[in-house]
């Protein structure tokens, strides 16, 4: 039951930096290497589902702000809903889904149960979806956990390139676009400027210049 819950304040959501300055893994045609971006188009099995059994669990909405409290979906101060929720951490667990726009580490105050003694036990993690517009997890948006066809990158420095959006909404213009994936650099097209490293069956990212 609804009435049956622990208190809200209990329970707090800290946002991982895993959105627009999340940097891609690169290859340039040329040589230059960079660290690691993903894309994955594969949902994996979600938690256990239900309101009051996990919290944000699937399905789940949650406000803005620096604390990310659970809301109704319906209500006027939901922003985002889950459409994936793990335990453990992002780098341990299973990837979120592609059409995620950022990524929650969930974490509730229970010092009782704290083995560390830093005032929280890890819960997971939860992949968000704004519930309106933008949506930087969509390809091209600029952000987001994971680079997919239809991302654009520029050079962030020697050897790295990071997510911008391709509409040059974003604080950096686009340098490269990722046009197509392949199972191997060879498959890429002869106008491919850039490799990006992606997640999948064709984990080869093929960019050209814009």
């Amino acid at each position: 039951m609804r009435g049956q819950r622990r208190p809200a304040g209990a329970v707090s959501a800290l946002v991982l930096v895993l959105t627009v300055a999340l940097t891609a893994a690169c290859q340039q045609a040329t040589g230059r290497t960079g660290p690691v971006g993903d894309s994955s188009v594969t949902v994996p099995a979600p938690l256990p589902s239900g309101y009051g059994l996990i919290f944000l669990g699937p399905g789940d909405c949650g406000s803005r702000g620096r604390d990310f409290r659970e809301v109704p979906c319906g209500s006027e101060k939901a922003a985002a809903r889950v459409i994936g929720r793990f335990g453990g951490r992002p780098s341990d667990g299973p990837a979120c889904p592609a059409a995620t726009d950022f990524v929650l580490h969930i974490s509730e105050s229970r010092p009782a149960a704290d083995e560390d003694g830093d005032g929280s036990v890890g819960q997971g993690y939860a992949c968000m979806r704004n519930l309106e517009p933008p949506h930087p997890g969509d390809p091209g948006g600029g952000g987001g956990p994971h680079t997919v066809v239809g991302d654009c990158v520029y050079n962030a420095s020697k050897g790295q390139v990071k997510e911008t959006a391709c509409d040059g909404s974003g604080t950096r213009a686009p340098q490269f676009r990722v046009a197509s994936a392949a199972s191997s650099r060879t498959q890429c097209p002869s106008s491919t400027a850039l490799y990006v490293q992606l997640r999948g069956e064709t984990p080869v990212g093929c960019a050209r210049r814009v």
